[in-house]
Formats: structure tokens, sequence, C-alpha cells
């Protein structure tokens, strides 16, 4: 009964076609419309326009001695990146890096603007529908990452997930703890060169929108510090919220500042180089900028330009190579989407990017 059904309920025209397409697909060389019309017992003017209908579909192809074969066609796999596109230069090198990999790499890559407070409802159901292949995240927010991958898990679709931990997506990014420790110790170093290991405070600025496994970059901190000047009493430390952005940094670490005698000798460790650029503006403002070292993460332009002026109270950023990401998550991609077994989390390189290395790494471009 469910063959009759089958039957009953289907293309008389598309069984056709299929059956030449596969007696081309079974065939060891290519086919005539006469060869084709002989096989499968078809009208030779059926054949030709069924010929038509698939050459023009892209699944045959007509040859020069008018014989047709199976033509290759395999789907570019399809890729959704949803982040905020822009909003700092380390978002803008990953954004332009994808692009140029996914090019290479023959995949295609829709990509879905995003907020830090809004999911894209209607975007995220289409990427559902339209069959992705891999979903790549890169939110600030660690909620609304988590929020996110729980819908493409939940379709079976496979995540990767950008410098947010979450369970079930593949991890790319930043170990955030070694990245902490390096700050810290280079701010260790900094005050035994120039203090003799003796400052007054140790201001670590934090950020309550990213993923509490992220903020192993400041216990890294306090450790890399401790590694280097002995340890710490917790009364030198000051937390501060500066949510990963400039101007919030700015007033968080103003305010910390004006709580301490002018000539305090402040060690500063942020947790991006947004962070670390509105600390120093904070030092600067305060006039500070003898008594201050400042450590950033992410080695972005901003941070970069810092550097390269002697003066500045920013003395390194730990680098993560953003312009690098792109070519690394379309390997990852393409691993996944072949079912090839991957690593529960890749890490990225990183680098402490200060005064003497800062012309290597980036060689100034004219």
């Amino acid at each position: 009964m469910a063959k009759q059904e089958h039957r009953q309920y289907g293309s008389g025209t598309l069984d056709k076609g299929l059956d030449v397409l596969e007696t081309l697909e079974r065939a060891t060389e290519p086919l005539r419309i006469l060869d084709l019309a002989n096989l499968t017992k078809l009208d030779r003017a059926a054949v030709f326009r069924l010929l038509c209908t698939l050459e023009n579909r892209g699944y045959v192809e007509r040859l020069e001695d008018k014989r047709y074969s199976v033509k290759n066609r395999k789907r570019a796999a399809r890729v959704f990146y949803i982040a905020p596109l822009a909003g700092n230069s380390f978002r803008v090198d990953v954004t332009a890096s994808l692009k140029a990999a996914a090019l290479k790499h023959g995949i295609h890559l829709e990509m879905i603007d995003t907020t830090d407070t809004e999911i894209p409802r209607d975007q995220v159901n289409e990427a559902i529908r339209s069959a992705a292949d891999a979903v790549i995240l890169f939110q600030r927010r660690g909620s609304l990452a988590h929020v996110l991958a729980d819908r493409f898990l939940q379709e079976q679709i496979p995540v990767i997930s950008v410098e947010t931990p979450i369970a079930g997506a593949l991890y790319f990014g930043g170990n955030s703890y070694r990245a902490g420790l390096m700050a810290g110790e280079a701010l260790g170093v900094y005050a035994q060169k120039h203090w003799k290991g003796d400052f007054d405070r140790l201001l670590l600025i934090e950020s309550s929108l990213s993923a509490v496994e992220n903020m192993a970059r400041l216990t890294g901190t306090v450790e890399g510090v401790n590694s280097i000047v002995g340890q710490v009493p917790p009364e030198k430390i000051i937390h501060v919220d500066g949510l990963a952005s400039l101007e919030a940094s700015r007033e968080a670490c103003l305010r910390a500042l004006k709580s301490l005698p002018h000539k305090s000798r402040v060690l500063i460790s942020c947790f991006n180089d947004p962070s670390a650029i509105g600390a120093l503006a904070a030092v600067n403002e305060s006039g500070r900028a003898a008594t201050a070292a400042i450590v950033g993460q992410n080695g972005t332009e901003e941070s970069r330009s810092e550097l390269a002026r002697r003066s500045s109270a920013l003395i390194a950023s730990i680098a993560y190579f953003p312009e690098r990401y792109g070519e690394q998550l379309m390997k990852i991609a393409d691993s996944v989407i072949a079912h090839q077994k991957t690593p529960l989390a890749v890490y990225v390189d990183h680098v402490l990017l200060n005064r003497s290395n800062l012309k290597k790494l980036y060689p100034p471009t004219r």
C-alpha cells in the first residue's frame, strides 16, 4: 500500500529526469541522446528536454561532440558567522580575515551582525532553515553566546565559539589564564626594574559582561605578579568593572586612582585593549603617567600605536593576532563539516607584545 501511495503522489517528470541522471552516473563514458533514449526507454525528444533542464541546473554538461556527462556538483559548505562585526579593531580584523579565508576555502560565508543585547531571531531561524553546515559565534556578552549556541546545538548544527567557552561547542580563542599570567609577569618585571619590586596597588580592570571563564585573565595576572615580586597582599589589589569598553574602563579607573595618594605606584592589568586604552586615558587625565604601568590584552591597532610611543604608560599587550583567526577558523569549520575528529578546544598563539618586539611582529607599513 505504501508503495502505491508513493506512485500516486510522485512526479512522473521528476522520475524520468532522475532516470536520465542516474543512467549518466552509472555510465563509464559520456552518452549521446540516442544512447540515453535506448537505455531509459524514453522518447528522444523527452530525453533532450530533460537534458536541457539538467544542464541549466548544473547537473550535467554537454561536450563538444554532443555527448553528455554528469557534472561534479559539490555544494559549497554554508557557514554562518554571528557576531558584532565592528565596534573595535579586533572585531574588524577578525571579520576581514574570515571573509578572505572563506573565499580561499570555497566556503559560503554568511554574516549576521548582532548587538550585545538582542537575539537576531529571524536571522537565526533562517540559518537553521537554510541548512547551515556550521556556525561561528563571537559574542562579547557571555549570556547571549550561550542562548545562541543552544539554539543551534538543539538542531544538531555544529557550533564554534570564539573566546567564550560553551558546553557542546568547540572553543576557539585565548587561553585566558595563560594570557593573564603573561600580563602579570610583565607587570612584575616592570615593578622590579623601575620600583625595586615595591608598588602600592595592583588594579584589575575586569568585565562583568564576559563569560566567567574569561575572568581567568585577571586571576592569571595576580599569579604572574606574585611569581616575580612575591605574594601580593589582598589589600593591595583593587577590582573594578570596565565592561570591556574604553569609556567605562576610563571612568572606573579614574575613580580608583582618585582614591589613592597622587604618588602611588600602580600596576594596571586590563581585560582587553579597549579597557587598557580607557585606563591609559584615566592615568593621563590624573597626571599619573610616571607612576603607572598598564598591560592590555589582544594586541590591537590602538595598543600598538601606544606602544610605539616611548612615553606611554602602556608597557605591553598580550597579542592574539586576530588577523590570523579567519584561516584557522575556516580550517576548523572544514574539519567539523567533514565529520573529522577535532579537539574540544583550539587555543590561539599568545605573545607578549612590547616595545622591543613591536616592529618585528608588526613591521611599519609605508
